[in-house]
């Protein structure tokens, strides 16, 4: 067919003989079988010792194709051994030279499957493909495929179009991947989003794959910071963050120098990454990463764009945060006041411009986010008044209680408080890891005292997956109050449901928390729940699952008609009364 014809059409260009030439041959003579038996003669293997071997094999039936296939197979083999051996030897424009015209002779027959590993084995070896050549393999589908990821590097360094549809299913996935950790049906407070080591998360496909494909070239792993930037401007999706860190902390891992010592944040990037694994920033490693902050000069503040985004990263997020709460309880101890410790107001400092990396990017405006003193002066000794009701609280409770009867535990909240969530982005992340510190103390007090200034946050951060995945990973150590009608009208109605309808992902952390816990939740609340959390026209698919999979859960829960029946009532019937709506 017209593909062999292209196949081998390549042999006549290097003046060798092919099909074509032998159905000429046989056409235009007068003895075919002479003429078969010079074709072979001059075309095949010429080898004088060969001449008495050959008829011998065909007395063993042995086809001459098998024979020639099996010495070509062979010399192929000591030719990509050969071409290997080359690119290692000798001077480098020799070496190259020779590889050069390797490539060169080769070329025409790179259709030929038998032939076509020996070309992209000689591609393979050259720093520097002809442009001609490249060009060639890109308008050719199968042969861009077969091509090493060695040459498939220069095609994409110059078309940035081609390489952004190769990197862009990868994005894809490795964003579905975060989410599909965030909605996974596994609740627990041990194992989270934020448990695996930064080493464990690097070995993730994607990563591998981005860090394979990029190799040393400094041009594509620009290209892939500046999609990753792109999208996350586009989508404001944070795990872009993450991303771009463990991009760069892989090739930190493989030593790749030619890109670690030109990305200004490789140092800073690395110096976080053992904060993160320890899940603390200590005073050694706040000096440091300080003295990166302060070390950006006048010219090079674009640096900062890069460095807020590795601060955006939700790992180094969830390390600040959670450092900064370690500071505040050691505060509280220490009498000290927040605006007197440098290391907490650094923690402030990075958290601010993780925070801010939207709009930094966003606006090109490359400066450090201003911190206000109000972040430092009210909202944090606020928090540290909180730690400040527990101690005392649990001092009363051991205290031997005078006629006056129990002492409360305080039930309202600073006006302030609310406020700061609502208005203050810092406050609020601070806040809302506060309250996930709390409920892993099954500090069941604090928590339902503070809950109600969920409902209202800065840019709904409260109801952001993150924060419900780790919320519905610390309820399940005080499961036991979910028996209480008063913890899950407070749960539930007071903050969950005031969101479901709007919020998709809201509806699917309720379920996922009910898919755990159902079995500790009071039968009338759970049936009110049940009710509640129907998915409308409007759920999409993730939801209706996870409610078919609760109602097979309380199907299965239902006591048989044959049980109900057994337990005579004790109670007269009693005329049936309308329930005011309230209960």
């Amino acid at each position: 067919g017209a593909g062999q014809a292209e196949m081998y059409a390549g042999l006549q260009e290097l003046g060798v003989a092919n099909g074509e030439d032998l159905k000429e041959t046989l056409t235009n003579c007068t003895e075919p079988l002479k003429a078969i038996e010079q074709f072979q003669t001059e075309n095949g293997v010429l080898l004088p010792s060969l001449q008495y071997a050959l008829p011998f094999l065909d007395l063993h039936g042995i086809p001459r194709l098998e024979f020639h296939q099996s010495v070509f197979d062979e010399l192929r083999e000591k030719l990509l051994e050969r071409v290997s051996a080359i690119a290692l030897e000798g001077k480098v424009e020799e070496r190259y030279k020779k590889l050069e015209d390797l490539l060169e002779k080769s070329f025409p027959l790179v259709k030929m499957p038998s032939i076509q590993p020996v070309v992209m084995c000689v591609m393979k070896h050259l720093p520097k493909v002809p442009e001609k050549k490249l060009k060639l393999v890109m308008a050719d589908k199968d042969l861009y495929k077969a091509c090493a990821v060695e040459v498939k590097r220069q095609i994409w360094q110059d078309n940035q179009a081609l390489f952004g549809d190769e990197v862009s299913p990868l994005l894809k996935q490795y964003i579905l991947e975060k989410e599909n950790i965030l909605f996974s049906n596994d609740i627990s407070f041990l194992q989270n989003f934020f448990s695996p080591s930064p080493k464990t998360r690097r070995q993730g496909e994607v990563v591998q794959k981005l860090t394979q494909m990029i190799g040393k070239n400094v041009k594509l792993y620009d290209m892939v910071l500046q999609f990753l930037r792109t999208l996350f401007l586009r989508t404001r999706n944070v795990h872009y963050c993450t991303l771009r860190a463990e991009l760069l902390m892989s090739l930190h891992d493989l030593e790749i120098s030619e890109i670690c010592t030109v990305d200004p944040c490789h140092k800073f990037t690395w110096c976080l990454d053992a904060c993160i694994r320890e899940k603390f920033v200590d005073n050694k490693r706040a000096r440091e990463l300080q003295g990166f902050l302060d070390g950006v000069k006048k010219g090079q503040e674009q640096v900062l764009g890069d460095l807020s985004m590795i601060l955006c990263d939700p790992f180094a997020i969830n390390t600040l945060a959670l450092s900064t709460i370690r500071h505040l309880q050691d505060l509280v101890g220490q009498d000290t006041l927040p605006r007197e410790s440098p290391d907490l107001l650094l923690l402030l400092r990075m958290l601010s411009l993780g925070q801010g990396a939207w709009d930094m990017i966003d606006s090109q405006v490359f400066k450090e986010p201003k911190m206000e003193a109000e972040l430092i002066t009210r909202f944090l000794p606020l928090l540290m008044s909180f730690v400040v009701d527990d101690h005392t609280f649990t001092v009363d409770q051991k205290l031997p209680s005078e006629e006056k009867g129990p002492v409360p535990y305080p039930s309202t909240i600073p006006e302030a408080f609310t406020k700061f969530l609502q208005e203050n982005r810092i406050a609020c992340e601070i806040g809302l890891y506060y309250i996930l510190h709390i409920t892993k103390q099954r500090n069941k007090n604090a928590f339902l005292r503070l809950l109600p200034a969920l409902v209202e946050t800065f840019s709904d951060l409260a109801f952001s997956d993150i924060f419900l995945h780790l919320l519905t990973g610390n309820l399940t150590l005080l499961s036991d109050e979910f028996a209480l009608e008063e913890f899950c009208t407070s749960l539930f109605d007071g903050f969950f449901l005031t969101a479901c309808s709007r919020k998709e992902n809201v509806h699917r952390h309720v379920l996922r928390l009910l898919l755990h816990l159902h079995h500790k939740v009071a039968p009338a609340k759970l049936e009110s729940l049940q009710k509640a959390l129907e998915p409308t026209k409007q759920s999409g698919e993730a939801v209706k699952e996870l409610y078919n999979q609760l109602s097979e859960k309380l199907e299965l829960r239902k006591p048989s008609p044959a049980e109900v029946a057994e337990t005579p009532s004790m109670e007269l019937p009693l005329p049936t009364v309308p329930t005011p709506a309230s209960r």
